[in-house]
């Protein structure tokens, strides 16, 4: 029995599908106010370090791809630095806890990534002119993102910080 492959056209237009309907379920659930607990902001860079970590060991970069990865991890630090302080973080006046609200501008910064890594995956996939394979890529893609989510909640824990101490000695 022969079973026939989707068409190019259906392979991209299923994932575009349901990241558009992702995407529009998180738009509509930014404006929402949400508690921000300082103590809580090192779980996920601590979680996804792990990853990395194990990932790293279990496949570790060969040669120049140790140095792509430390400029992607700098690389994702200045951005998730830049992401951090596009989010808007309040102090409640009368019980002085943080709230923070997902900013527009945050939002879109995550999708321009997203569509800057399908970009790249399809320069891999067509001729590849780095001479780059999936394995050295996706070891760069962990470093981006660990360094994103580290500076992102060290900024936003830092100026929280900074908030509630100015709070504190009004």
């Amino acid at each position: 029995m022969h079973t026939e492959q989707p068409t190019g056209w259906m392979s991209y237009a299923i994932p575009l599908v349901i990241i558009a309907v992702v995407m529009a379920l998180r738009w509509r659930r930014m404006s929402q106010v949400r508690p921000l607990k300082l103590e809580r902001l090192w779980v996920l860079p601590a979680l996804y370090a792990l990853v990395a970590i194990g990932t790293f060991v279990a496949t570790p970069p060969q040669g120049l791809g140790w140095l792509f990865c430390l400029v992607a991890l700098v690389l994702g630090a200045a951005l998730g630095w830049q992401r951090g302080k596009m989010m808007r973080i309040a102090v409640d006046p009368a019980t002085h806890t943080l709230n923070q609200t997902a900013s527009p501008a945050a939002f879109l910064f995550i999708v321009v990534l997203v569509l800057m890594r399908s970009g790249a995956r399809a320069a891999l996939t067509s001729d590849n002119a780095l001479h780059l394979n999936a394995f050295a890529v996706t070891d760069m893609l962990i470093a981006l993102a660990l360094g994103l989510f580290t500076a992102q909640r060290i900024e936003m824990y830092l100026r929280g910080r900074r908030m509630l101490a100015g709070v504190a000695r009004s």
